[in-house]
Formats: structure tokens, C-alpha cells, sequence
């Protein structure tokens, strides 16, 4: 009995997908629940298991190929897996029943005896070195005495600090010695061309993923629907630093994980969402939707693309949930199993480009919010405090806001609130 390999139902508003690769092919066996085949969504890609155990009897939409929810993609032939190993060792028998020569040469002579002198003598035989070939004593010598040539101190150390393959250079100097001017020829070489242009040609043309493509409708749709501004403001982590220093170890021998950045930058845009709620909220159509609950949107960025799951009501959690959560949901991101439900209901989004290197940038709207904070790597600069020059860790931050309904006063209002609590992260605890 043959059971249907369906699209399920992909989630809200999506109405197809793409096949990305099936897992198994046509013929193997395959057990109940088991992924076979790889699904791709405007949003995340999903795997849709086997229904049954048996074989993968037939595959109706090949890779690449879009599908609708409910559509067949294959059948899965039940309990066949053990029919597919009868007919596999019914071959087997067969073959062998067919071809009865074995192709080992059995030799006709009277077996030998051997007394304890010709015992010795076979074994001293058979103990005699082998005996290399000309050509192939001549190739070892050569690639030896490269090797083990002697290098001027310049020029042993250009080949240590640049990490040269002294196998590759043809040295002018007496018997083929690399000399010093040799290495410096080298910068007058013609770079090779890249492995993809060798691989590829000039150019390649790839079809966009599904996700990629939702990636860029969305990212323009923000540029062209929202009044998009970004303001800046700069931030003395140095007492953030120093508390995760002081408390990392019981933090994490209590909790099993470590205290990261995020937790501090959740909490201190929680606070100022509830002092500046047009900021988490969203426009539809002639009206303001103002959200009462906080669902903190994260970008992460995978081998497939950027995606941005969502912390659910973080404002009812605590540091260490928050950061175990971030945890779980980065780690689902990057392994492709995020859900639907994962991405769905973000009200404000938290960038990190630092990771990254990055020094200062504009984020980009996640719609339909209205806000999104930038934070960037922490760079060692020097700052005038009291009067005198010293030196701290600070990192930009930026604030990109749709002006429609966020005002000037209130997006610089709301970073320099998210400054005062990094800064201060005493305040965190004081709801202040």
C-alpha cells in the first residue's frame, strides 16, 4: 500500500513553496517521521518527513520545482523496505548461481616440505630490503635536497613571516639555491585568477532563493512606504564589561550560560518602549496600533540569508531566560529549523552588525514596525570625562524610526534612555 507525500500547511499567507532537495531518492528505504524532503518558504525552509516506513517508491516534483499546499509530492510504498532486501539478495543469489568461476589462479604443484635449513633460508629471502627504481631514488633526491637546502637568514626569514612554499620557487643561486632576490621577483608574478572565475567563468547566474527574494521585496517595500531617519548616539560600555566580568562565573555555574550583551540591550530598550510606546507601535492604514506587549525581534544572519525570529514577550523574562532563549531560537536559526511561529509578531528589532565589524550603520525597517536599533563592535576610544582624557570602550548606537508617527524628540528621547541604562545598568534593576 502506497501512502501520499503532501505540502502541508506551510503557515499564514503562504501558499506555496519551493522543493529546495530531496533528502532520499527514488528507491531507498526510509523509516516513519523521517525528513526526505526539504521545503522552501518565503520565510524558512522546513523538511516534511515520511509518513510511514517502507520505500520511496515514486517522486512527483523534482528540485526547484514549485508546489501548493496540499500538492503531491511523492509516494512512499509501505513495508517495502523489506520487500527492496529480498529482491536485493534474490539478485545476489542469482548472480551467484550464474557465474560459478572465481577468478583465483590455483596452482597445480605438489605442495613443498621444508626442513629447518630451507625454513631459514625462505626466511632470509623474503627479509632482503626492496629495492628502489632509479627514477624513483633520483625524484626523492631532488625533492629532499629542495627542502633541505640552506637559506640565508633573509631570506629564512621573508619565507617564515610570509609563509612562502619554498617548493614553488626555482632559485637562481648555485645548485638551484633561493636567494634573496628570488623571493623579490616574486611580487613581479601575474596573480592567478579566483577559484570561481576558474570554476565558474566571469560570471555566474543563480536563480534568488525563495527567502532572498522576500528579503528584497521587503527591504524595498520599507524604503518606499516608510518616512525612514536614523539618529545616533554613542555608549561607555565599561561597566556593563566590568559586571559581566565580576559575575560571569556564578552566573553561569547557576544558570549554564554565559551573560552576553543582548540580555543588557533587551532590558534597556524594554524600558524605554514602555516610556515611548509610538515606538512599538505600527501603522495600518489611517490608524496607530499601539502594542501592550513586547515581542523583541532579532536579526541572525545564516548561511541562506537574514532572518529575524522573535523573542516573545520579553519583558516578562528575566536575564537568564532572555539569554537562553536568544540561544535556542540563534541556534534554530542557523541550523534551518526555524518555524513560522518563530517569525511572526516581532514588535521592536535589535540589530547587532558589531559582530560583524561593524563600526556605524542605518538599519533598515523589519515591517511593520516602527523602530529598530543598530548596535556596533566596541572600539577603545578616547573620551573627556571630568575634565580629563581617558580612555573607554564605546559603541555607537543608531536608532532607525518611521517619522510618520515616531517624532524627532522622541526617537532621540528613546536612545538617550537606552544610553542611560547601558551606562548605568543598575538602573536595569530599578526599573528606572
Amino acid at each position: 500500500m502506497s501512502e501520499k507525500i503532501i505540502v502541508p500547511v506551510l503557515g499564514e499567507s503562504i501558499t506555496e513553496a519551493t522543493v529546495s532537495k530531496w533528502l532520499k531518492n527514488k528507491g531507498d528505504p526510509v523509516e516513519a517521521d523521517e525528513p526526505i524532503v526539504e521545503l522552501e518558504t518565503d520565510k524558512v525552509n522546513l523538511e516534511v518527513p515520511s509518513p510511514v516506513s517502507g520505500v520511496l517508491s515514486e517522486i512527483n516534483s523534482k528540485d526547484g520545482s514549485t508546489v501548493e499546499v496540499g500538492a503531491l509530492l511523492g509516494l512512499v510504498l509501505e513495508n517495502g523496505a523489506g520487500t527492496a532486501k529480498d529482491e536485493n539478495i534474490e539478485k545476489i543469489e542469482t548472480k551467484s548461481k550464474e557465474n560459478n568461476v572465481v577468478n583465483l589462479q590455483v596452482s597445480n604443484k605438489e605442495p613443498r616440505i621444508f626442513d629447518k635449513e630451507q625454513e631459514l633460508e625462505e626466511e632470509t629471502k623474503t627479509e632482503e630490503p626492496l629495492i628502489l627504481t632509479q627514477e624513483i631514488k633520483e625524484e626523492k633526491t631532488l625533492d629532499s635536497s629542495k627542502e633541505d637546502q640552506i637559506l640565508s637568514p633573509a631570506v629564512r626569514k621573508i619565507v617564515a613571516e610570509k609563509k612562502i612554499d619554498i617548493q614553488a620557487i626555482e632559485g637562481t643561486g648555485k645548485n638551484g639555491r633561493v636567494l634573496k632576490g628570488d623571493l623579490i621577483s616574486l611580487m613581479d608574478i601575474q596573480p592567478k585568477p579566483s577559484e570561481r572565475k576558474a570554476q565558474y567563468g566571469p560570471e555566474e547566474r543563480i536563480r534568488m532563493t525563495r527567502l532572498r527574494q522576500t528579503i528584497a521585496k521587503r527591504l524595498k517595500q520599507a524604503q518606499e512606504n516608510a518616512a525612514l531617519l536614523t539618529t545616533f548616539n554613542e555608549v561607555d560600555m565599561s561597566h556593563i564589561i566590568e559586571m559581566r566580568k565580576e559575575n560571569q562565573e556564578d552566573f553561569q555555574s547557576r544558570y549554564g550560560i554565559k551573560l552576553g550583551f543582548m540580555s543588557f540591550f533587551v532590558k534597556a530598550c524594554l524600558v524605554a518602549l514602555k516610556s515611548f510606546p509610538a515606538v512599538n507601535a505600527e501603522i495600518d492604514g489611517e490608524y496607530i496600533i499601539y502594542k501592550n506587549y513586547y515581542n523583541i525581534s532579532f536579526a541572525v544572519g545564516t548561511d541562506k540569508g537574514l532572518v529575524v525570529p522573535v523573542l516573545k514577550n520579553a519583558d516578562e523574562l528575566s536575564f537568564a531566560d532572555i539569554e537562553k532563549n536568544i540561544k535556542t531560537i540563534s541556534e534554530k536559526a542557523k541550523d534551518g529549523k526555524l518555524t513560522i511561529e518563530d517569525l511572526q509578531g516581532g514588535t521592536f528589532t535589535i540589530s547587532n552588525g558589531g559582530v560583524y565589524g561593524s563600526m556605524l550603520s542605518t538599519p533598515i525597517l523589519n515591517l511593520p514596525q516602527s523602530g529598530v536599533l543598530g548596535m556596533h563592535n566596541i572600539v577603545e576610544r578616547p573620551m573627556v570625562i571630568d575634565g580629563e582624557i581617558k580612555v573607554r570602550p564605546i559603541m555607537y548606537l543608531a536608532l532607525s524610526y518611521d517619522h510618520r508617527i515616531i517624532d524627532g524628540k522622541e526617537s532621540v528621547s528613546f536612545l538617550k534612555m537606552v544610553k542611560e541604562n547601558l551606562e548605568d545598568p543598575r538602573r536595569l534593576f530599578l526599573d528606572i
